[in-house]
């Protein structure tokens, strides 16, 4: 019979993370794909994650409802003691032969948890990697709730290894959201207006001369900050007074900060060249992110899909901390002059040469492949 394999997609980064694998998981003869779409994943107000599943032709096995609002670090603690409650009983009831966690978000960890206490071999995709704010911490936990490790760069690996686990539970793959950069490669031009098909708020633009993208999000440890630290960014790029696309921030603490920043700003502010969004299809996302002449703010997409495309990036603040990067990435501090002289140097500097840190963009072929092949078990062999 198939493995059957349960993904549990909670937000917008981890689906782009996880999309080419769930295809291969689909397409593979000796598996069985159970997708539990779940947290902000669902919510309209993060972009409605779960309308995209869908139009990508995935069929949801469930769907979980577990975020309470409020953004700040009591929600968080609750939304994943939820989440816990809720996998238990999804898990209960698909019986899956393996549960698949992404990255590092705080529900990632609610699906470790479950499953593990449930006997259900946890795969974790992307650990090993070093980061600021409360990333950090969850990653690594679940590295050590996990049975299998399909990490994305040689440095990850090693840092599961020093951690005690199993050097033959640990797979280089490379990173899926990479699969997708390596089709915008192929397939490099912008062939729709993202202002016309995506609606959004703001004026119309101009980008036949070049633009800006910005995703900027709340940094956990310094969520006090978020509304200051946003100010900052929005006060920097209105000053450029270039085209820009800016998308809204994740669900984490602080994201309320985020939001109210923005819309205190455009109340205030006569913004002529700023266009905001929510979400977009992965694919027109990162045909928007390799025609643009720079990223700005602070998520991983700036150190992962663009160095790979060679896209121009600046990393703003602690956020990405540690994270292994190409020279691509310039890193500035929350501070108006510094980020605009760094816009500025990196339009000025054009485009990188791609760097496959992150993978050669065909990631979910092998973890579809491992997790057909890969004996899988509960227990756990520690090397320490």
């Amino acid at each position: 019979m198939p493995r059957k394999v349960c993904v549990v997609v909670t937000a917008r980064p981890s689906y782009s993370r996880i999309k080419t694998a769930l295809k291969a998981i689909r397409a593979h003869s000796d598996l069985e794909l159970q997708l539990v779409v779940a947290a902000s994943a669902l919510l309209d107000r993060y972009g409605s994650v779960v309308r995209v599943v869908e139009q990508d032709g995935f069929d949801i096995t469930a769907r979980v409802h577990m975020v309470l609002e409020g953004e700040n670090p009591v929600t968080m603690a609750k939304t994943a003691g939820l989440g816990v409650l809720e996998l238990a009983t999804v898990f209960e009831n698909l019986k899956p032969d393996v549960a698949v966690t992404i990255a590092d978000r705080y529900e990632t960890l609610a699906t470790a948890v479950a499953a593990s206490f449930m006997n259900v071999p946890v795969v974790h995709v992307q650990g090993g990697e070093v980061t600021g704010s409360i990333d950090e911490k969850v990653r690594h936990a679940v590295t050590k709730l996990s049975n299998l490790h399909m990490v994305a760069t040689e440095k990850a690996a090693e840092r599961v290894i020093s951690m005690g686990e199993d050097p033959e539970t640990v797979f280089v793959t490379g990173c899926p959201s990479i699969d997708l950069a390596s089709e915008t490669l192929n397939d490099p031009g912008l062939y729709f207006d993202p202002i016309e098909k995506y609606g959004g708020v703001g004026p119309m633009l101009d980008l036949s001369e070049g633009y800006l993208v910005v995703l900027q999000h709340p940094v956990t440890t310094e969520c006090d900050l978020a509304r200051e630290q946003i100010g900052t960014t929005l006060r920097a790029i209105h000053g450029i007074d270039f085209p820009t696309l800016w998308f809204w921030p994740n669900v984490d603490a602080g994201s309320d900060g985020t939001s109210k920043g923005i819309r205190a700003f455009r109340e205030h502010h006569p913004v002529t060249k700023i266009h905001f969004f929510k979400n977009m299809l992965p694919r027109d996302f990162l045909a928007l992110i390799n025609n643009c002449r720079c990223l700005v703010g602070n998520s991983s997409v700036g150190i992962r899909e663009c160095s790979f495309l060679g896209v121009p990036v600046i990393n703003i603040g602690s956020r990405q901390s540690g994270r292994d990067r190409g020279q691509n990435a310039m890193d500035v501090s929350h501070n108006l002059e510094e980020i605009q002289g760094a816009v500025r140097r990196q339009i000025s500097n054009g485009r990188y040469e791609r760097n496959t840190i992150y993978g050669d963009g065909a990631s979910g072929l092998r973890i579809a492949r491992l997790l057909s092949e890969v004996p899988l078990k509960v227990e756990k062999k520690l090397t320490y």
